[in-house]
């Protein structure tokens, strides 16, 4: 059996896992080496801006982005990091992600109010802090106001990917109880970026003390979209608190990276979270 076991299921059943074997939709899988740093390509440039609207999106652009309903401190704008220029260059894997998007968005096509995805994995080296990225650039490319919040808080790359250093984040919003600091991102007028901020040397104690889901309630009723990422999971308990909270799951393997059995342990954690698992993706770099 090929692919992390045919993702991680076989013919034995795991908590939160459908009865073939799967979680959800396997919704993306991406046969793509990681982008060079060397793609030439201005982030202000067109190609890097909000999309015409996709008639497969069941949802229809507003003429504007939310403004925050927060006290916040809006930075210059950020540029693309060249691993990110290089995703989103590839005419190949942004289709991917616009059948991601839609997956995902087809999934809620009925709720009400903001809808919250933490991206989780089991291990390092999945493609986690890529994908999170790449997800929250191509939904705010409905024209829809979009948050992307680093919330790891052990290893934070998000600030890396947007060429910035790790200022006021999420750790602070936490303990101050409001967002003082968001980055705008050149070209995606609608993308809002928090990143982890100055780390503290207890993370989790911060993210369950409850002030990090009054954040997050603040946060759903500016945004129309936000994407969470996370610590990994097979060595800190960090991604299935903010799984909790968030609500919405994708998990992120790697073929063949991804231990088998890591891969299954990960959803049994997320089984006892209050989480709902959309659905798994396997990439392949």
């Amino acid at each position: 059996m090929s692919d992390i076991e045919r993702l991680f299921g076989g013919d034995r059943p795991v908590p939160g896992m459908r009865p073939s074997g799967r979680v959800g939709p396997v919704a993306f899988e991406a046969d793509l080496e990681p982008p060079s740093d060397a793609v030439p390509a201005p982030a202000s440039s067109r190609e890097h801006g909000p999309s015409d609207h996709d008639p497969h999106d069941p949802h229809e652009p507003d003429e504007q982005a939310d403004a925050p309903q927060f006290p916040v401190a809006i930075l210059e704008p950020l540029h693309l990091g060249a691993e990110l220029r290089g995703a989103q260059s590839d005419a190949a894997r942004a289709e991917r992600m616009r059948l991601l998007r839609t997956e995902i968005l087809l999934r809620h096509r009925t709720q009400r109010g903001a809808i919250a995805i933490a991206v989780v994995g089991a291990g390092a080296a999945e493609g986690r802090t890529l994908l999170a990225a790449e997800l929250a650039l191509s939904l705010a490319q409905l024209n829809r106001s979009t948050l992307l919040m680093d919330a790891d808080m052990r290893h934070p790359r998000q600030h890396l990917l947007f060429g910035t250093e790790l200022r006021d984040g999420l750790a602070q919003a936490i303990v101050r109880g409001e967002a003082t600091t968001l980055f705008r991102v050149e070209g995606f007028d609608h993308l809002s970026l928090m990143t982890a901020g100055v780390c503290p040397a207890n993370p989790i104690e911060l993210l369950s003390d409850g002030r990090f889901e009054s954040l997050m309630d603040d946060l759903r009723s500016t945004y129309d979209y936000i994407v969470v990422d996370t610590p990994r999971g097979s060595d800190y308990a960090d991604s299935l608190v903010v799984s909790t909270v968030v609500g919405h799951v994708l998990t992120v393997h790697r073929a063949p990276h991804t231990p088998y059995k890591d891969a299954r342990a990960l959803l049994r954690q997320l089984a006892s979270s209050r989480a709902d698992i959309l659905g798994a993706v396997l990439n392949r770099f």
